[in-house]
């Protein structure tokens, strides 16, 4: 490679980075760097029993957990100058009115959705609420406001396509689009799935191009599916009309017993998280990367542990309990909407 073509290369990759930190630190100061503190005050936003629509496999206080100071911490970026404010559920209500706004990926954006419907249903508890589910579709409404909140089940966002060979996951195909691509505000994830093997697997074979393969590296394959997905919300988000964030890479931990407050180090960057940036940095339209994997991953007391899945005693270091971790979430999402 000649002086010239590797001088151009190395600002290519410049400006990649530049453009991915900018859409991260969108207000001026990076609100994704800080630390936990407990805040018993403040924190939590609500308490489980108080939504009746919570699910079972969230609601670690119900399953039996007896401890619950993870409920109780509240996220402090490190900027001066750079608080995050706790979200005022009538003013969130407002700002949204007339709007309509949708996480689209698995049981993570699931969590999050939870999450949110509760700190609003509590937060504001005259407000009337609705709430529907069709084809794995949840809508949950304020008529009150002509607010909708909505979570899209759709765990790797491109297709996995039934034929006589098998079930089929087409990297280079999203047909979903049409579900999504009316939202005022649109919260993508996608990667817990990636990594299922054998009967938890929900495919057969990957296709992509003229490729078909038995299996493929899941860094490899994750990185075309959200190249597949980048490709069409450049083509066809109006961003004046739309704001769309992509959920950074919720951290799972091997083991989470036991444990009752934050670890001290996040540890190394997630692999996964660095393929997410490397697509959204390379992208025409404007993505929101909510940076929240490093914050998370400190945060090994916040999984229901063997107080999730319904209530079972298997161990699940994946989700979060409710109240929780993906509250900060939507404080953090919160911030960040226009």
């Amino acid at each position: 490679m000649g002086i010239s073509a590797l001088v151009c290369a190395v600002l290519a990759i410049v400006v990649m980075i530049w453009k991915a930190e900018a859409k991260i630190a969108q207000r001026g100061c990076d609100i994704f760097l800080g630390q936990w503190v407990v805040d018993g005050a403040s924190y939590p936003y609500y308490q489980s029993w108080q939504c009746p629509f919570i699910e079972k496999q969230f609601d670690c206080r119900l399953n039996g957990r007896p401890d619950a100071n993870y409920t109780r911490y509240r996220w402090q970026p490190s900027a001066a100058g750079c608080p995050l404010p706790r979200l005022n559920g009538e003013e969130f209500l407002r700002k949204l009115k007339g709007k309509q706004l949708m996480f689209v990926g698995d049981s993570l954006s699931l969590n999050q959705w939870q999450s949110l419907t509760c700190m609003l249903h509590v937060l504001v508890p005259n407000a009337k609420y609705t709430t529907k589910t069709v084809q794995g579709l949840s809508t949950f409404t304020f008529p009150d406001y002509d607010v909708s909140l909505k979570f899209y089940r759709n765990a790797f966002l491109v297709d996995i396509k039934n034929e006589t060979r098998g079930r089929v996951l087409m990297l280079d195909s999203v047909s979903s689009t049409h579900i999504w691509g009316g939202m005022d505000y649109v919260i993508f994830d996608s990667w817990h799935w990636w990594l299922h093997i054998g009967r938890k697997q929900p495919w057969d074979w990957v296709a992509y191009g003229n490729t078909t393969v038995k299996d493929l590296d899941r860094l490899v394959a994750y990185e075309k599916a959200l190249n597949t997905w980048a490709k069409w919300i450049d083509s066809n988000i109006d961003p004046t009309k739309t704001q769309v964030f992509f959920q950074g890479v919720s951290p799972d931990h091997e083991t989470c017993t036991g444990h009752a407050e934050p670890v001290k180090s996040p540890g190394s960057p997630h692999p996964a998280e660095v393929v997410l940036e490397k697509v959204l940095g390379a992208m025409g339209k404007d993505v929101y990367l909510q940076k929240i994997t490093g914050l998370s991953q400190l945060r090994i007391d916040g999984h229901p542990s063997v107080y999730g899945h319904g209530g079972h005693r298997d161990l699940d270091c994946t989700h979060w309990c409710l109240s929780g971790v993906p509250d900060i979430w939507n404080e953090l999402l919160n911030a960040s909407i226009n």
